[in-house]
């Protein structure tokens, strides 16, 4: 069982608020540039552009 070199990892729905940022954090992967298109962040909390609810299987079919 090891890492597929083909898949993305997804942001989290929402920040942890630690100092030292994970590597699913969606403050990380908006500064980074790696969020799927048409998501960002407010509020440490990972929401669409166009205003619909986020749900994990819409993210994975996005990222």
């Amino acid at each position: 069982m090891g890492k597929s070199k083909g898949k993305k990892k997804l942001p989290k729905l929402k920040c942890c608020e630690s100092k030292s940022r994970c590597g699913r954090c969606p403050l990380r992967m908006l500064k980074e540039g790696t969020l799927p298109d048409g998501y960002t962040v407010k509020h440490r909390h990972l929401v669409r552009v166009d205003g619909k609810k986020v749900s994990k299987k819409k993210l994975q079919k996005a990222a």
